[in-house]
C-alpha cells in the first residue's frame, strides 16, 4: 500500500480539477494545468477532493500510484501558489544580475555566463549575490535552479560557487606542510 498514495489532494477555494478519461486539467488564480496519467491507476474528482486508485496489484501500478498523486498535488499547488527555489552565490567577485530576460553571471570564469530563463519561470536578483526562481511548475523550477547551480557548484575546500539557501556545504581541511 502506497501510504503517499492513498491521501486523497484537497482542492482548495479558487481551484477546480476535471477529469476526461486519464487526463486531469486542474485550473487555479495562477494557472491551468493538465496531466495525463498511465493506464495503471484511475483518477477521479468527488467532493472537493482528487483520488488516485491503482488498477490491479502489479508493482507497476503501485509505483504509478504514489507518483501520480504527488503529481496532481503539485499540479494543484501550482494553480493556486507558486514555488520557489532561493540560490545564494558566495566568491569574490562572483555576482548575478537580470537583463531582461537572460541572467548574467560573474562565476570567475574568463567570460559571462549569459542563462536564457525559459518561458514559465522568472528570476529574479533581488541582491548580486541572491537569487529567486519562482513559478507554477515544481519539475521546471527545480530544474532551472539546479541548471544555474550546475554553472559552479560549491567546492569543499573554501565552499565557493552557487548554493541553495539554508545548504550545508561540508568543508575539507586543505593540504598540511
Amino acid at each position: 500500500m502506497s501510504r503517499i498514495g492513498k491521501q486523497p489532494v484537497a482542492l482548495p477555494d479558487g481551484v477546480t480539477a476535471s477529469v476526461s478519461g486519464q487526463t486531469i486539467e486542474v485550473k487555479g488564480p495562477k494557472a491551468t494545468k493538465s496531466f495525463t496519467a498511465t493506464d495503471d491507476v484511475t483518477l477521479e474528482v468527488q467532493d472537493g477532493v482528487v483520488v488516485v486508485t491503482p488498477r490491479g496489484k502489479s508493482k507497476r501500478a503501485r509505483q504509478q500510484w504514489g507518483m501520480t498523486r504527488t503529481i496532481v498535488a503539485n499540479l494543484v499547488h501550482g494553480a493556486k501558489d507558486v514555488f520557489k527555489k532561493e540560490l545564494e552565490i558566495r566568491g569574490v567577485g562572483y555576482r548575478a544580475q537580470m537583463q531582461g530576460n537572460t541572467l548574467k553571471l560573474n562565476l570567475g570564469y574568463s567570460h559571462d555566463v549569459d542563462f536564457d530563463v525559459p518561458e514559465g519561470v522568472t528570476v529574479t536578483a533581488p541582491k548580486p549575490t541572491e537569487l529567486v526562481v519562482e513559478g507554477t511548475d515544481k519539475q521546471l523550477v527545480g530544474q532551472v535552479a539546479a541548471n544555474i547551480r550546475d554553472w559552479r557548484r560549491p567546492e569543499p575546500y573554501k565552499g565557493k560557487g552557487i548554493r541553495y539557501k539554508g545548504e550545508y556545504i561540508f568543508q575539507k581541511e586543505g593540504k598540511k606542510k
